[in-house]
């Protein structure tokens, strides 16, 4: 007798077991958007986040002032900029609930975070550089550097043709006492983080056996003051970092002698004690 096979096939249908664990699925899924709608945000601590946040990124380049001609601080800081945007687009107001904010202005006690950051920033840089400006004046070496300051560091510029000679890297044995004296004032802020960065002009190196280019040269222009720095004024050099530029970032033109000689520099930035917390 020929074998019944409609009898044999499988049910119609997904197995039961499925719909149940779909309905403890959804369960789930409500019961944290629950959760997720009843919590709130401690404000203090997303505060405190933003601060370090935007802190961080106090390793970017924005405007500075010189010190000589008494201004404060240009108010380029672009990369605080988007973060503090970034922020008021959260939409948390001051009890920590969700809100449309509409007012791109809105602050804590009259200044968003980032601002007041930028202006604690802002004074204690303008308090470092008048002092190293005063230090300066007392070793007479005011006149051979530029002091210029930042929210995040004050930068001293020196004339690269008073350091080196021309496609030299190593320093001119009379310009020694200048560096000395330079590492005097920064042993003064051992504790803080030191960049050196070298610059050169656009003039090409033509067959240099030593150097590549102009961006290897100034790489080896900075590596040469950090490490006499180092090695005979005992700085740390865990707290400094060298690097170069080459011909990038002219500070003027290099179509005459006398912009060529600005170009060719080293700077110096001793970071503030805000741009060292984080």
């Amino acid at each position: 007798m020929a074998r019944n096979r409609r009898s044999e096939e499988a049910p119609q249908g997904s197995p039961a077991w499925m719909a149940t664990f779909s309905d403890l699925m959804n369960l789930l899924l409500c019961f944290f958007v629950l959760l997720f709608a009843m919590s709130s945000v401690d404000q203090d601590k997303f505060e405190e986040l933003v601060v370090s946040l935007s802190a961080s990124f106090g390793i970017m380049e924005g405007g500075s002032a010189s010190v000589i001609e008494g201004t404060k601080i240009s108010t380029g800081v672009s990369e605080l900029n988007e973060l503090d945007s970034y922020y008021e687009s959260l939409g948390l107001n001051s009890e920590g609930d969700a809100e449309e904010i509409n007012d791109k202005d809105a602050d804590f006690d009259g200044e968003t975070v980032l601002e007041q950051v930028q202006k604690e920033g802002a004074e204690q840089s303008e308090q470092m550089a008048e002092e190293i400006k005063g230090q300066s004046e007392q070793s007479g070496i005011n006149e051979q550097i530029q002091i210029d300051f930042t929210s995040q560091y004050v930068q001293l510029t020196l004339n690269g043709a008073l350091l080196f000679d021309p496609a030299e890297a190593s320093i001119r044995s009379d310009a020694v006492p200048l560096v000395d004296k330079v590492g005097d004032i920064l042993k003064n802020y051992g504790g803080n983080m030191i960049e050196i960065t070298g610059y050169t002009d656009s003039v090409p190196l033509l067959d240099d056996p030593k150097y590549d280019d102009n961006w290897d040269l100034s790489s080896g222009r900075a590596k040469s003051v950090l490490m006499y720095l180092v090695q005979n004024k005992g700085m740390d050099i865990s707290k400094m970092k060298s690097s170069g530029r080459g011909e990038n970032d002219p500070i003027a033109s290099n179509d005459t002698a006398e912009g060529r000689a600005q170009n060719r520099r080293v700077e110096i930035k001793i970071y503030n004690e805000i741009s060292n917390s984080y």
